[in-house]
């Protein structure tokens, strides 16, 4: 088995940091805002802001991945984000934070993350060549979600406790390490054009290609689904499980605990991605993953108990790296590196585009009707995407990778 590089654990190394960064912000603004607010609605108002720039901006962002060197449009983002939380860092402490100045930031932070993550999928099979990206996609997934989901929300949970200075102050550091990983990443990053064209041009061809190959159609339909149900879920079960009169009563310590469950299991599922993808076939471990989907978002409807929560919390998170591992894998083997910018951040849009409007109809939604019906409801959203199995069948994959 062909090493996978230095310049790859560089960058392992590198997103993971940001990761780690990301997944204390995202809980830390979430329990910061719940101090100037409960309303479920500005509460998924400031998650709408987060991921609005998938909305707005991910094609953008695309072809800025495919006209300049990736590594430093990922390293400019990440001194963008650390600028970002050390600002905010100094204008919390000396009492001028309020829920719209966490809004502010959190649009920037969405912004820098569209350019950061569409960057680090197109360079990566620049780095360890398409034969190996399965398993260096199952690394990085491992050291991501760990990070981000795992050791994050905990982390951000007790830094909260400690103190709005090192709630902010803490992942800014950690961006800035984070870009001294990536600053020591050798070679050029920048996709080969054969010619000048304009903004607009990219941006169609980029489009065009995603839309005619039905593969990728379907696939970044199906997560967008899944993305909308788990934005509408999570952005209001904050609501529902912190605090002594919500319904299940949990700290902030033990919140950010019982959703470090969900990357556990993508955590502890990651190393055996690849076996699974072999041994099961790639379209019955996709329909697991939904099934296991569909569990997570709906489980609150059912129980408040945090055990039987959490067991399907682990499940869920398992699902979801596997889908993750193989969809992005094949993803990046089928389009063309001068395109695979562009190709990623038109799947981002379609698939991750959803997420500022599941975050603004689960808000809407609890508003009107409750907590739990939301879950119940998203549930059901994600095993209408089962439909999209008839799709995406093991001949269909294998026959779209090139030789």
């Amino acid at each position: 088995m062909t090493a996978l590089g230095t310049a790859y654990w560089r960058l392992w190394t590198s997103s993971g940091l940001s990761n780690l960064a990301d997944g204390i912000v995202k809980i830390a603004l979430v329990l910061v805002a719940i101090h100037f607010t409960r309303s479920p609605a500005l509460i998924a108002g400031l998650a709408f802001a987060l991921s609005l720039p998938w909305l707005v901006f991910a094609l953008h962002a695309g072809v800025l991945a495919d006209r300049v060197d990736r590594r430093r449009a990922m390293l400019t983002a990440n001194v963008l984000r650390a600028g970002l939380l050390a600002a905010l860092t100094a204008a919390v402490t000396l009492g001028l934070g309020s829920i719209w100045l966490l809004y502010a930031v959190a649009l920037g932070l969405g912004f820098a993350e569209t350019v950061h993550d569409t960057a680090a999928q197109a360079i990566l099979p620049q780095v360890v060549g398409r034969d190996q990206l399965t398993r260096a996609n199952s690394r990085l997934y491992a050291a991501e979600l760990t990070a981000n989901e795992f050791v994050g929300p905990p982390v951000g949970g007790f830094l909260v406790a400690a103190g709005a200075f090192a709630t902010f102050a803490t992942p800014s550091v950690l961006w800035v390490v984070a870009i001294v990983a990536l600053f020591f990443v050798p070679g050029s990053f920048r996709a080969e054009r054969k010619q000048d064209t304009s903004v607009r041009e990219d941006l169609v061809e980029g489009l065009r290609f995603l839309w005619r190959n039905r593969l990728l159609r379907v696939m970044a339909i199906m997560v967008g689904g899944f993305n909308f149900a788990t934005s509408a879920m999570l952005t209001i079960f904050v609501l529902y499980a912190v605090g002594p009169s919500s319904a299940m009563g949990l700290s902030e310590q033990a919140y950010g605990f019982l959703l470090a469950v969900i990357a556990l299991g993508s955590f502890a599922t990651s190393f055996v991605a690849e076996r699974i993808e072999r041994a099961f076939g790639r379209s019955r471990s996709l329909i697991v993953s939904l099934l296991t989907g569909a569990a997570l978002v709906g489980i609150p409807a059912v129980t408040t108990n945090p055990y039987v929560i959490g067991a399907v919390f682990f499940a869920g998170g398992a699902g979801v790296v596997v889908w993750n591992v193989i969809v992005v894998s094949l993803r990046q083997r089928i389009i063309p590196d001068h395109l695979l910018g562009r190709g990623t951040s038109g799947h981002r849009l379609v698939a991750w585009g959803t997420r500022p409007l599941g975050t603004v109809a689960g808000g809407l939604l609890a508003e009107t009707v409750g907590l739990r019906l939301v879950f119940a409801v998203m549930a059901v959203v994600v095993l209408a995407l089962l439909a999209g199995m008839r799709v995406l069948t093991d001949e269909r994959m294998t026959a779209a990778e090139p030789a």
